[in-house]
């Protein structure tokens, strides 16, 4: 079997296309699995149980470095009729933060022992 050098960058090319789409995927898990303890923790109701990629984006980290950044959107609830968006950040595969916008608070009932 004779390869030449197209051969060679087509399979380099698709080992990378891959290697690239491996890791896109762990980073959103990573940011589903943040986004949801988040939700739980500000005790509002993540709906569809899942993150979408926005916006894919270069940003400066805090030391000035270019990094990947990736913002997933979200949506949650408080009331169970409202659905307000949410935004989780990630840059360089690290969530650096979720940001919820004003929304309406329902306090827990009361219950009764």
């Amino acid at each position: 079997m004779n390869l030449d050098l197209v051969d060679i960058a087509l399979v380099t090319l698709v080992v990378v296309v891959a290697a690239l789409f491996w890791r896109s995927h762990g980073i959103r898990e990573r940011a589903l699995v943040y986004t949801r303890r988040y939700c739980e923790r500000e005790e509002v109701e993540f709906l569809d149980e899942t993150v979408g990629m926005e916006k894919l984006t270069l940003r400066r980290d805090d030391n000035g470095k270019l990094r990947v950044t990736r913002i997933y959107r979200f949506e949650f609830t408080v009331t169970g009729g409202e659905r307000y968006p949410g935004h989780t950040y990630v840059q360089g595969g690290q969530v650096q933060r979720v940001e919820l916008p004003p929304h309406r608070y329902t306090p827990p009932p009361d219950r009764l022992h």
